[in-house]
């Protein structure tokens, strides 16, 4: 399965770091992708990143999911970026998996793909969500799983490795990392 994780400048690093590790422990493909013309992304807290490709570079068609990081600023620049919001709409239209952490499930909201569904995010951000928005760490809605935060992030990880490989494939990570699940 290969999933594509955006990095816009001004994410969340933990968010980012902690994503694209633990799926990548649960032996999933990850793309990491820049979108900008640099591979390096400055993400919150300056803690520079490299990316694997550019976004202008990729096919989405490629890809089975998308995982967006939060981070304010992070968020502010996948929500101005129309390729985002075509690729999250193009994935949900045909049940691909699209997942989002702590400000970035509002991305979802403003694509109009979280109608009916229940999701979570950062508890600043809940108004964005509506009527979806649930005060629970994780939140797993047909193709649409959503968390909460940085301190979330393993957890989401962990939720995301159970849908796209299954529930053993996450006991195994969470074990291997000395966490539970």
């Amino acid at each position: 399965m290969n999933i594509l994780v955006p990095l816009a400048e001004g994410l969340e690093e933990l968010e980012a770091i902690t994503i694209i590790d633990v799926l990548r422990r649960a032996g999933l493909a990850v793309t990491t992708a820049s979108l900008t013309d640099e591979k390096l992304v400055t993400s919150s807290h300056n803690v520079i990143i490299q990316a694997d490709a550019l976004l202008n570079e990729l096919q989405s068609e490629d890809f089975a999911a998308i995982v967006l990081p939060g981070g304010g600023t992070g968020t502010d620049n996948l929500m101005s970026d129309k390729r985002i919001i075509q690729i999250v709409q193009a994935f949900d239209a045909v049940n691909k998996y699209v997942c989002a952490v702590c400000a970035a499930p509002t991305v979802l909201a403003a694509a109009g793909i979280l109608d009916g569904l229940k999701g979570t995010c950062y508890p600043t951000c809940a108004e964005a969500l509506g009527e979806s928005y649930t005060d629970v760490p994780v939140v797993a809605d047909g193709n649409i799983i959503t968390s909460q935060g940085p301190g979330t992030a393993l957890l989401f990880s962990l939720v995301m490795v159970h849908h796209f490989a299954g529930e053993e494939a996450a006991h195994s990570v969470a074990k291997a990392m000395l966490t539970t699940y």
